[in-house]
């Protein structure tokens, strides 16, 4: 039997049940038949944050950032990098701590930008700080 992954499409947050072997596949969604792997950080917000890190079984690194943060500003283009190179194996997604304040408040958020790793719907590690795109990718391996 195929060792089976949860992954949430960044579509429509539906949660998809994918074999392991299969990841690097470019699966599709079950519901809305698109791509679960997109190349570029999703965007999470208050409302779907908990769903996209709970039913999630590959890690979820997310960039927490805000518009006025020029280290934010300057970290974005390396962290989209990042989301294709480290693609299937892990998932980049991205908060706006402006709009969604409830979330960056519940996990402490002080600095940014911050990116937080997530397994099995907990937190397991944290870095603030812009980092380039290899920082971003060695740091997530380094994680997971």
């Amino acid at each position: 039997m195929s060792d089976k992954k949860h992954i949430v499409c960044p579509h429509c947050a539906a949660v998809n049940r994918i074999p392991s072997t299969r990841l690097g596949d470019k699966p599709k969604c079950g519901k809305c038949k698109k791509s679960l792997f997109t190349g570029h950080p999703i965007e999470l917000t208050d409302q779907n944050f908990a769903k996209f890190i709970a039913n999630s079984d590959l890690p979820v690194v997310v960039d927490f950032w805000a518009e006025w943060c020029g280290p934010c500003k300057m970290m974005a283009p390396a962290f989209a990098e990042a989301s294709a190179k480290l693609e299937p194996n892990v998932i980049l997604a991205k908060l706006n701590t402006e709009v969604a304040q409830q979330t960056a408040a519940q996990f402490g958020i002080r600095s940014i930008p911050s990116i937080i790793m997530f397994k099995n719907g907990k937190e397991v590690s944290r870095q603030a700080g812009a980092l380039n795109t290899q920082q971003i990718i060695q740091w997530a391996q380094s994680n997971y």
